[in-house]
């Protein structure tokens, strides 16, 4: 279990994190959330004691990381997959960490065997792709079989076989009664294997809850629209207050309902073919929900 209360991080006079108070517990998948900026890599590196908290405390199954002795037997980590040395080979690597945390080192082949990467073991990780560089990342996190694993961006470079490869990992290791906490910016990996939220924005939480309890949180409903006159009902929907997008034939409507497209369709005599209404998703939800905490504003040129 990690125990987050009124975790606060200044650089001078810039707020990274703001009085973060939240507990991920075991069991679970939970996704880590923000946009750019948001604090979260700052966030998991005060988990690991790599940077010191202005105020603020975080434990891990009561006791700071600096705590624990031989930590990788007490938690697993993948923050940056670029971090590691590029000319040794993953055995050696991993060999490495085994003997500075007293692990067997049976279990070096063991993880490498279950990221496969056994047969690349012996290379320098130098000439690794990113996505196995990630795996390697991976099996760092698993090396000592601990109870609590955090993971920073784990998909980045992988394959979609390796997505499905780690989806399942993450959904097996909290099958297991482990504490799973996973950083994404991927909403469509977190809808997929996500079962609880943290949510941030500027450094303060915005969501603590379950991943189908922020999805309803959203509510930018649509409705695709497909009418062989889409220049005649455009109009008429603007004029009661839709937004509307337009691609051939087929327009996306929001701010009106279903029925309520059809009344006015069959009022001015346009023919619709079909009206399919497309619930809120968890993305639609984020970004509902944190778009006064996004810091930059793509075509924008402002930063906020």
């Amino acid at each position: 279990m990690i125990e987050v209360n009124g975790l606060t991080k200044r650089y001078g006079g810039t707020t990274a994190v703001d009085g973060l108070t939240f507990t991920v517990r075991p069991g679970h998948v939970t996704g880590f959330l923000g946009p750019n900026g948001a604090g979260k890599s700052t966030t998991l590196r005060m988990i690991l004691g790599l940077n010191e908290p202005t105020s603020g405390s975080v434990t891990i199954n009561g006791r700071s990381f600096r705590e624990l002795p031989r930590g990788m037997r007490h938690v697993g980590a993948l923050l940056d997959a670029g971090d590691v040395h590029g000319g040794r080979s993953a055995r050696s690597h991993l060999t490495a960490l085994a003997l500075s945390n007293r692990i067997p080192r049976s279990r070096v082949d063991e993880v490498l065997a279950e990221v496969g990467l056994t047969a690349a073991a012996g290379r320098r990780i130098g000439g690794y792709s990113l996505g196995m560089r990630q795996r390697i990342g991976i099996a760092t996190a698993l090396l000592g079989d601990p109870p609590v694993m955090l993971f920073d961006e784990p998909l980045n470079g992988l394959d979609p076989e390796g997505v499905m490869w780690v989806r399942g990992l993450f959904r097996r290791l909290a099958a297991e009664g482990r504490t799973v906490f996973v950083s994404s910016h991927l909403m469509s990996e977190m809808e997929a294997t996500a079962d609880h939220l943290i949510v941030i924005g500027r450094g303060k939480l915005i969501a603590d809850e379950t991943l189908t309890e922020f999805a309803a949180r959203g509510t930018r409903l649509s409705v695709t629209v497909d009418t062989p006159d889409p220049s005649a009902l455009t109009p008429v929907l603007s004029a009661q207050g839709a937004t509307v997008q337009a691609n051939g034939t087929l327009l996306t409507v929001t701010g009106l309902t279903a029925a309520q497209i059809g009344e006015l369709a069959f009022h001015h005599r346009v023919l619709l073919h079909e009206l399919t209404t497309r619930n809120a998703t968890l993305e639609d939800a984020f970004m509902e929900l944190t778009a006064d905490s996004v810091e930059y504003l793509a075509g924008a040129g402002e930063h906020r």
